[in-house]
């Protein structure tokens, strides 16, 4: 079943968003958002931050020591488990999960976006091991990992978990034993023995019986008090279940279960109401129309054919060269009933990608859509395949004049058509790769023939209904899908620009980018990257400015937040961008925001120390700290990062693109 799913799966934006083998049962479809790691919302549950400090709670731990058991629960979990977060959160997140798998990877800035918004007060992680038979690495890995709980616990487990995601392409029997020793196990002969005799074997096979117990068919997968979510889904998905069980948990408590009962009793209550589990065959199509438009893409087949495919795919992602074995097989069926157009979404993953779309669309200006059909296919034929010497062999197997093709990977001549397609990919929510809509209905992932022939068989019907009331061949598609769900309007948000604040680029710019921002939140510092690409490209045509928002389970981002006000009183937006820089540089490092650090910032920037520490010793910002987090409150964000862009709001970490899409709007407004 779980090889199954992989052959379908979807690939997926950054940031997160799409399943291992699907993460997800077959027929579901996965729409994930990557280049999307997204602020949080503070819920009605306070967070206890005297209690975590202070060390009573910790947040690599569930209790503060002893065995523990919920093996009631419908998801058993125990003291024999990694665990993230407080033996009596209101809500458990049992994540099964699979350490080469790059869903799995994929997912974890969500899952640290899901520790930083909540704490360990609301929500625990509890860790299942479920490797993939395709896998070969992931088994070891997740031996080694086992093996170094055993050693040094929780903690020491997810020093592990981490530096083996972060080093996933070397999943290698030496590098378990550095990171191992990394993670702070010492006796390194009885760990290498524990792994040549395959000591913690037994923990993963009960893991694993424990995922096909309970339905877990891919990587990865979750039960949040019971609920099933599936595939590296964005933190929204996650958000509306943990926001619903924490209100349902809530009025559990209220009523008498102790806290460390919670999670037994609404396991068993989620599993009591959860819909019997349904064949994957008898799964409900999702029959939704989307209005994508074919515009000026490249097209095989007739604009007379009954079904038109509109396909979102990247020539370096795997899944899309499996999916192109169904198009095949599509084409060899039903003829010139079916057309396909191509719409590219080269994924940030996949650095070759870009360059094998601009071949195929240089390809295409020298041959027309034959030409761009015929570089599809070699390219998907020398997949992985796809460096400067591969794209070259290429050209010279089309008879494309070959310097004209690398001149325009060199120059990136087809950017702007490349964009626009990735732009219309977000409008449509088509997150991952490859992604269909036949006739405007979604499909999602590598799938097999026959998912494509349910829906194209289907849609013919539909066209032919239509041809019998004199509808003409080449008005079939647009009339199918002229009521449709067509480009959503992009969310606004009232927010006032701060009257006082610092500003970088150009003061009279027609865009405003008001960003809202934690120096401790991990998801803000990872957003300068796109911030630093917007100014590079947009130049005097935009603005930056600031207001902060430092988030409770964050303690050291309030003082960091009047240091760099202070810096901003003492000489202006120039020093306020100086020490947002040094910060956001030094906020992974070992007292890199704390107050010793703060006044060593200063001294760099060439600060008044005397002023610098008169102020921060008097918290004489603290009010302006204070006043802009209300600012946001009030607008409903409670996360971070967050930015307006005269006005349209964009949330989380996202990647350049969406920025770009977002600016561009406002641009052309604003003339």
């Amino acid at each position: 079943m779980a090889k199954e799913s992989k052959d379908k799966a979807p690939e997926s934006k950054a940031q997160p968003a799409a399943p291992e083998g699907g993460g997800m049962n077959t027929g579901v479809a996965v729409i994930g958002f990557v280049l999307c790691f997204l602020a949080g919302a503070a819920l009605m549950w306070g967070y206890d931050t005297h209690r975590f400090k202070s060390g009573e709670i910790t947040a690599d731990n569930s209790s503060a020591g002893g065995a523990w058991s919920d093996s009631d629960s419908p998801v058993p979990v125990d003291s024999k488990d990694p665990v993230w977060g407080n033996r009596a959160a209101p809500v458990t997140i049992v994540e099964f999960s699979d350490f080469q798998c790059p869903y799995c990877s994929r997912v974890e800035p969500t899952i640290e976006q899901i520790k930083t918004t909540y704490g360990p007060d609301k929500v625990r992680i509890v860790w299942k091991h479920e490797p993939l038979p395709f896998h070969q690495n992931a088994k070891p890995s997740a031996e080694a990992a086992e093996g170094v709980f055993q050693a040094k616990g929780s903690d020491g487990f997810w020093k592990f978990h981490d530096l083996a995601f972060k080093n996933q392409q070397q999943l290698t029997p030496e590098n378990y034993e550095k990171w191992a020793q990394q993670a702070g196990v010492t006796d390194m002969a009885k760990f290498k023995a524990g792994l040549s005799s395959h000591k913690w074997a037994d923990k993963i096979e009960k893991d694993h019986a424990l995922a096909k117990q309970v339905g877990i068919n891919g990587t990865p997968g979750f039960m949040i008090n019971g609920v099933s979510l599936s595939g590296a889904q964005p933190f929204e998905k996650f958000k509306t279940v943990i926001d619903q069980e924490l209100q349902k948990a809530q009025a559990k408590i209220a009523s008498g279960t102790s806290k460390d009962k919670v999670y037994v009793a609404m396991s068993q209550e989620n599993k009591k109401a959860a819909p019997p589990p349904a064949d994957d065959e008898d799964e409900k199509e999702d029959k939704s129309i989307w209005k994508v438009p074919v515009g000026k893409s490249p097209v095989l087949g007739s604009d007379k054919a009954l079904v038109t495919i509109v396909e979102f795919s990247d020539f370096q992602c795997p899944y899309c060269k499996r999916g192109e074995e169904s198009l095949k097989k599509v084409r060899e069926t039903y003829g010139d009933k079916v057309r396909i157009v191509w719409k590219h979404e080269p994924l940030p993953m996949h650095p070759r990608a870009e360059p094998a779309a601009e071949l195929a669309l240089e390809a295409r200006a020298q041959k027309g859509d034959k030409g761009f059909w015929d570089a599809h296919d070699k390219l998907f034929e020398s997949a992985p395949k796809l460096e400067d010497g591969d794209l070259e062999a290429v050209a010279k197997d089309l008879g494309i004049n070959v310097e004209k093709a690398k001149a325009a990977i060199k120059e990136h001549k087809y950017k702007k058509e490349i964009d626009a397609d990735q732009d219309q990919a977000d409008d449509f929510q088509a997150s991952g790769t490859p992604h269909f809509f036949i006739n405007g209905r979604r499909l999602v992932g590598a799938q097999p023939f026959e998912k494509f022939k349910g829906v194209i068989d289907e849609e013919i019907t539909k066209a032919n209904a239509l041809l019998g009331k004199g509808t003409k061949p080449n008005e079939v598609y647009d009339t199918l899908v002229k009521d449709g769900k067509g480009v959503p309007e992009p969310e606004k948000k009232n927010v006032a620009l701060p009257t006082n604040a610092p500003v970088k680029g150009n003061p009279s710019a027609k865009v405003t980018i008001l960003e809202i921002s934690d120096f401790q939140c991990p998801f803000c510092k990872r957003v300068n990257d796109s911030v630093k690409e917007v100014m590079k490209n947009y130049g005097d045509k935009v603005k930056i400015t600031w207001r902060h928002l430092p988030l409770p389970m964050h303690p050291d981002a309030p003082l960091a937040a009047q240091a760099a006000q202070e810096a901003f009183k003492q000489k202006g937006s120039e020093a306020f961008w100086k020490m947002h820089d040094l910060l956001f540089d030094n906020q992974g490092t070992e007292g890199g925001l704390k107050r010793e650090a703060l006044d060593k910032y200063a001294q760099q920037i060439g600060l008044d120390m005397a002023k610098f520490k008169l102020a921060l010793d008097n918290q004489v910002h603290k009010a302006e700290v204070d006043a802009d987090a209300k600012v946001a409150n009030d607008a409903g964000i409670n996360g971070t990062p967050a930015f307006l862009i005269n006005g349209y709001y964009v949330n989380g970490a996202q990647p350049y693109a969406k920025f770009r899409k977002v600016i561009d709007r406002a641009l052309a407004e604003a003339k």
